[in-house]
């Protein structure tokens, strides 16, 4: 039997076999080394197996791994496809053979290196298909040679003589003397590409142009002088002293002096003049007309400040800042962590839920991958009743980077993990602990501003841990983190091919998720029909497995099997790269924004004792559903090149393979110069999607292919995070990695932001609004070192105008129409472009084609109303030279 080759011998075959030339004949590759000069691997494509009816897994298996192939068959082959044929290196062997048929064996194991393999002579055949029977007296001697026994000796611990090489190990190492220092430097992106000229300016007449750097100790590195070379040279003392003005002792000195008056011959004389008494009774009434509406009014009122509505009971209109109203922070977690997703619990008012995450990056992931498996990764629940002791803690396999409540069932929640993986968790153990509130019994102004939230004092000491009731399978699901995840709304559902079907259950159980691995997938958390009944002894073991009391059985059919109902890959097509997804917005995500009161009132049929629905999902697939035809599927992908994409997720059947793949991106825009960080659809208008990334941010319409309606120069600092306002269509908000949040209002400025406002000293990494009350909103800020703030929105940011939606409505269909115009205009430009081009061409042909005499007559007539002009010009000026050029005419 051959010896069983490594696998780097496959990887050396694939590059040998690519870099042989298609149009020569090569050499045949021989396993004569191996001690088989008889066999010759070959790569057999799936075009060649169906002609030599000799496919993988259904004519040539496991345990029929070989085929008889005549000659004439190969040579027929050769005839027809001439070098490209995959027999075409073993050529001369096929030649050579003295028999009519070859042996082809199928090599499952890669025994050779390749997934077939020719033998070339007769004995070889026939010693395949007819293996020589070894001897009685070999097998018995075979059966009776007695095993080695391997008796274990423990190491016996010696004392350690040093000589010396712990000393030229510690030489020879190589260590870092100084610590790294990380630097990044930014310019203007008006100055990209642009030539750099340096010039000298004089430091004095700029303002910060000189900065003094005086020297100061540092204490990360010293210095240590081992050798100084000293030069010494007797030269007479220089001393060079200058001045300028004398110097005196500095005195206190005071002047008094007295105001100048008129003598009394000159107020006599001014009393009497005329010309000052016209001017006092010409000034008079003017001055009195000032003085008296001085009185009346204020002329130095802000009247931009006085255009107002009509004044509420809350807040002050004035007041445009963000207030800070709480913070929540993990003071038990002694790793250093950072919040990657916020939301806020849809039914119970003052409970957020936050995702954290330990601070490192890749590689310091996988070298501190040990250590990290021993910290919990979780989901903290908040409530603004205790801002230091989260209520809830929900556990997962590994740290979670997005997640997601149900928008059927409020205690259903999703999650992605940084590993690819799909997590779901049931509270609806725990609903009654985290909505036990006490509320305020007065009925003043003050408590129906401000929320109580109280939950009972015996329930509030210890936080619960609540483990994960399911998790996707490592090896079907995403292979990176998966950067976003959204439910399906309750309206449809979607087959493995991306069809829309009527969801006649009315509840969510579909889920989109995006990853780096530059897939999207879909996943439905109903069990899978079985095809075949299942074993009455298997159905007897899944009863025994015992499952522990503190783990809902809801999704226990989905743990460590479940799988994407279908995975799009976003190719590029032209080369072999795909687009990295980062965020997605699905065309019904605008839906979830007003589905609060459905939520309320499905979670209390819940409790007043209806069955949950997500208690019984075998009954939903049984159902005949109806296709919903005219529905929209395409929708909009941010990747981390910065490209917005607008595809659809409907699969399509490939013309030469005959799969289904994906379909090809509707359009693709580069507009972010950085990682997509948001896609997200406006609450008000269904086509309108902002998108945040990079250093600037991009407002999109739906159905227009020409651009975004409005994009935002360079910030000086690049955006992490955003989202828009619940109430006010105009406005959003943007974050920023220095700390602070710009807050966009269209309806002000639409070329930079109304206001920036810092909120804490690191990046930003999520922004969530939440409207509490109708005099109430708050919005949920969380940050690179683990903290969430939670600030009030101020009226004028909380509080929509009268025709406020109607104007930004306008407002948009106006930069569509600018659009369509500048399109048009650059197609104009074009057009008149050729034009021009097509004149100069023709300008330049009949230059060539005049003649001496037209050329000269052409430049006499240009002369002559040159003197012309230079006469009537000098006859304006009244200078008269008419003699002069008369006789230079006649000089001519």
């Amino acid at each position: 039997m051959a010896p069983k080759p490594q696998k780097r011998k496959k990887t050396k075959r694939a590059k040998t076999k690519m870099t042989l030339p298609v149009s020569e004949e090569a050499e045949p590759l021989n396993m004569e080394s191996m001690g088989h000069p008889e066999i010759y691997p070959l790569v057999l494509t799936t075009k060649t197996q169906e002609i030599f009816n000799c496919r993988v897994e259904e004519d040539v298996t496991e345990e029929q791994p070989y085929k008889l192939i005549r000659k004439e068959d190969i040579f027929a082959d050769f005839a027809t496809r001439a070098a490209v044929s995959d027999f075409y290196p073993v050529k001369s062997i096929v030649q050579e053979y003295p028999g009519d048929e070859l042996l082809l064996v199928y090599d499952r194991d890669f025994k050779y290196g390749l997934n077939f393999y020719l033998i070339g002579t007769e004995e070889g055949k026939e010693n395949y298909l007819n293996p020589p029977e070894l001897p009685e007296e070999q097998e018995e001697y075979k059966d009776h040679i007695p095993e080695e026994t391997y008796i274990y000796k423990p190491p016996i611990s010696k004392p350690w003589i040093s000589l010396g090489s712990e000393k030229e190990i510690e030489e020879e190492s190589v260590k870092d003397s100084t610590k790294q220092i990380t630097y990044m430097i930014s310019r203007k992106r008006s100055e990209f590409g642009a030539p750099i000229k340096f010039s000298d300016q004089n430091a004095s007449s700029v303002k910060d142009a000189y900065i003094e750097c005086t020297a100061y100790p540092d204490k990360n590195f010293t210095l240590k002088q081992l050798e100084r070379d000293v030069g010494m040279q007797v030269v007479p003392q220089i001393k060079e002293t200058s001045t300028q003005t004398r110097w005196t002792r500095p005195k206190n000195a005071t002047t008094q002096y007295y105001p100048r008056e008129f003598l009394e011959e000159e107020k006599e004389a001014l009393g009497q003049s005329k010309t000052l008494t016209e001017f006092l009774n010409s000034v008079s009434t003017s001055v009195e007309i000032a003085l008296q509406q001085n009185e009346i009014m204020n002329t130095f009122i802000h009247d931009w400040k006085c255009l107002a509505e009509e004044e509420g009971t809350f807040g002050d209109k004035t007041d445009t800042h963000l207030k800070e109203y709480q913070s929540f922070t993990d003071l038990h977690s002694l790793t250093e962590k950072m919040v990657t997703c916020v939301s806020w619990h849809p039914v119970i008012y003052g409970l957020i839920a936050v995702s954290v995450a330990v601070r490192l990056s890749f590689e310091e992931r996988v070298h501190f991958s040990g250590k990290l498996l021993l910290q919990p990764s979780l989901i903290l629940f908040w409530s603004f009743s205790d801002p230091i002791h989260p209520q809830l803690m929900l556990e997962s396999p590994d740290d979670i980077f997005c997640f997601q409540f149900c928008p059927t069932d409020p205690n259903i929640i999703a999650g992605g993990c940084i590993n690819g993986q799909v997590v779901m968790w049931d509270i609806t153990a725990h609903a009654d602990r985290i909505e036990n509130i006490k509320a305020g019994g007065s009925r003043s102004k003050k408590v129906t501003l401000k929320p109580m939230f109280l939950l009972e004092p015996e329930n509030n000491k210890e936080a619960m841990y609540i483990r994960h009731c399911a998790v996707s399978s490592i090896e079907s699901g995403h292979r990176k983190v998966i950067t976003d995840i959204h439910w399906l709304p309750d309206t449809f559902e979607i087959n493995r091919l991306g069809n829309v079907f009527e969801n006649r259950s009315g509840i969510s159980c579909q889920l989109v998720t995006c990853s780096a691995d530059c897939t999207i997938c879909f996943w439905d958390i109903r069990p899978l029909k079985a095809s075949t009944p299942q074993p009455q002894a298997e159905k007897k073991k899944e009863e025994s497995i015992e499952i522990p009391f503190d783990i809902p059985s809801t999704f226990l059919h989905l743990d460590l099997s479940w799988k994407p109902l279908s995975k799009i890959r976003l190719s590029k097509g032209e080369t072999t790269l795909d687009h990295c997804p980062t965020k997605l917005s699905l065309s019904e995500d605008n839906l979830l924004f007003k589905a609060q009161e459905k939520i309320l009132a499905q979670s209390k049929a819940v409790k007043a004792g209806e069955m949950n629905p997500y208690q019984n999902l075998e009954n939903a697939l049984s159902n005949i559903l109806k296709p919903i035809d005219d529905f929209c599927t395409k929708f909009f992908v941010g990747t981390e090149e910065g490209e917005v994409i607008y595809t659809d997720w409907k699969m399509e059947r490939d013309p030469e393979t005959g799969r289904f793949m994906a379909k090809k991106p509707v359009s693709l825009y580069t507009v972010h110069d950085g990682a997509v960080h948001t896609v997200q659809r406006s609450p008000f208008y269904k086509d309108i999607i902002l998108t945040v990334g990079g250093w600037n941010v991009a407002i999109w319409k739906e159905g227009i292919m020409t651009g975004p309606l409005l994009q935002s120069c360079c910030a000086p600092k690049r955006y992490t995070s955003g989202h828009w306002s619940l109430t006010r269509p105009g406005v959003f908000y943007i974050g920023r990695e220095d700390g602070y949040i710009d807050i966009w209002d269209l309806l002000e400025k639409t070329h930079e932001p109304a206001q920036s406002q810092n909120i804490c000293i690191t990046m930003i990494t999520y922004i969530k609004p939440w409207t509490f009350s109708a005099k109430q909103q708050f919005i949920a800020i969380a940050d690179y070192y683990g903290t969430l703030h939670i600030l009030e929105i101020p009226w004028t940011l909380s509080h929509p105008s009268t025709n406020e939606v109607s104007s930004i409505s306008h407002y948009f269909e106006r930069e569509v129409k600018h659009l369509d115009y500048v399109e048009q205009r650059r197609k104009i430009r074009e057009q008149e472009k050729r034009e021009m081009e097509l004149e100069l061409e023709k300008k330049k042909v009949k230059t060539f084609q005049k003649s001496k005499e037209q050329l000269e007559a052409e430049l006499k007539m240009d002369y002559e109303s040159y003197l012309e002009l230079e006469k009537n010009i000098l006859s304006n000026l009244g200078l008269n030279k008419e003699k002069e050029a008369m006789s230079y005419m006649e000089l001519i």
